[in-house]
């Protein structure tokens, strides 16, 4: 069964997305590679999910939660949707076990355009009996320069 969450712009995303009966209670191992960039409130995340698991993941969510609130207008990309003031949710689409997923390309902006660093929490929301190996965020610092932060 998929729960459904309606971002503040009407766009729905799957959380906890069913899996198919010989995933279920597999073990998975998803981690998000990928840089962040931020400048003048603006934040541009690239990432890849890779599945460091046995068993393929037909689809999951990502969940990337930043210590500032974002602005309340957002043109996210297909598959992404806002969750709250400063977290946006988006498919990963499948994952081979041991492999990449497909890139996810994001800019989101801040509320506030002059704050100099934000922190990027990335984790990933289970359904399906799944369970991950590892869980756990990963987390990254970015400052307002424009340099690029590799996680």
């Amino acid at each position: 069964m998929r729960k459904w969450i309606v971002g503040a712009l009407g766009a729905a995303v799957a959380v906890g997305a069913a899996l198919p009966a010989a995933a279920l209670n597999a073990e998975t191992g998803l981690a998000y590679h990928g840089y962040v960039t931020m400048g003048r409130g603006e934040v541009n995340v690239r990432l890849t999910p890779w599945n460091k698991g046995m068993s393929r993941v037909e689809d999951a969510t990502v969940r990337l939660r930043w210590s500032k609130a974002l602005a309340d207008e957002q043109m996210l990309p297909g598959g992404c949707a806002r969750y709250d003031a400063s977290t946006v949710l988006c498919r990963t689409g499948a994952v081979l076990p041991m492999g990449e997923g497909r890139e996810i390309h994001l800019r989101v902006h801040l509320a506030d355009t002059s704050t100099d660093e934000v922190r990027m929490e990335i984790d990933s929301l289970w359904g399906g009996g799944a369970a991950d190996r590892n869980p756990g965020s990963q987390q990254v610092l970015a400052l307002g320069t424009g340099d690029r932060y590799t996680f």
